[in-house]
């Protein structure tokens, strides 16, 4: 159904409100390019940051002035998330995706300085080239950062060690790492989470502590932290006597309960849930819901072979 489509060829622009701020970010879905596409998984990113930011490690007095970089930012959004909480973000891509990616940086950092709202607690956003592996760019960005996140970078099993060496290159040995992304392929799955885990400290965000709304039974976010030489974690989830702030019920710093990954028919499941918003055809889809009729569509059709 086209008119279900969000991801259109008239589809230029992707407008989201996160931390009172309303952003909006230029994409070309139909580029050749994969990073000029605002994906689901970094709106889910950002919102689980604005549904935890109240209080615990997301709060802007924790944040203030970390630094923080991102792999992937495509179109920027996930980064932007971490700057209105007080960050000072290096966004990073490849030299294709850059134009789009300075282009939506200085569009919402106006709109941030601009607004009525108080922008005090924004941070700082930059941009800078980064191909994964490419030793010369870590040096470039000044590494360690306090903060490494990104959102739909995983897509491919090529991609899965040079992510791995960026991300070690990048860290020091209290660097928290934030990943979000929507699972597409079992098997990278698979081997992705194998080697996350041989590693880091695999924290999986259960539902519960994402946005009511943004959220996705194919979409998962991660908070890991390196493991040292000798295989034992280094500890990103400081407890509160390391951590600056006082302790807080439900405090993001507590244990995390990991969900089973991979464990999902995604074909069955995305049949299903086609099926339900089918029953809605009486009404107009919203955004959410017309993005994940496009997604959950793509998913079915990568296994159908036409003969």
């Amino acid at each position: 159904m086209e008119e279900d489509r969000f991801n259109s060829p008239n589809t230029s622009a992707v407008a989201l409100d996160v931390l009172g701020h309303q952003l909006q970010f230029s994409q070309d879905p139909n580029s050749k390019h994969l990073g000029t596409t605002v994906w689901d998984a970094s709106m889910v990113f950002v919102k689980y940051l604005e549904r935890n930011c109240r209080k615990g490690r997301f709060s802007p007095v924790k944040l203030k002035g970390k630094r923080v970089i991102e792999l992937g930012a495509g179109c920027g959004l996930a980064g932007f998330g971490m700057a209105l909480l007080g960050c000072d973000v290096v966004s990073t891509d490849q030299v294709e995706v850059l134009p789009l990616l300075m282009r939506n940086v200085e569009r919402n950092v106006s709109r941030i300085t601009q607004t009525n709202h108080d922008s005090g607690s924004f941070g700082s956003i930059n941009v800078a080239e980064l191909d994964w592996g490419n030793k010369e760019h870590i040096q470039a960005v000044d590494p360690p950062f306090d903060y490494i996140i990104g959102t739909d970078v995983v897509y491919a099993e090529h991609l899965l060690d040079p992510l791995m060496q960026t991300i070690f290159g990048l860290s020091g040995p209290r660097t928290t790492i934030m990943l979000g992304y929507e699972i597409r392929s079992t098997s990278v799955h698979k081997q992705m989470l194998e080697m996350w885990k041989n590693n880091f400290e695999v924290k999986t965000i259960p539902k519960t502590k994402m946005d009511s709304k943004y959220q996705h039974d194919s979409i998962q976010l991660f908070i890991m932290g390196l493991k040292n030489q000798a295989g034992v974690p280094q500890n990103p989830f400081p407890s509160h006597a390391e951590d600056d702030g006082p302790k807080h019920e439900n405090d993001e710093d507590e244990e995390i309960p990991e969900e089973p990954a991979g464990s999902i028919d995604y074909n069955r499941k995305g049949l299903s849930e086609l099926s339900e918003i089918i029953q809605k055809k009486n009404r107009n889809l919203n955004d959410w819901e017309a993005r994940r009729v496009g997604s959950v569509a793509a998913r079915l059709l990568q296994n159908v072979k036409i003969t």
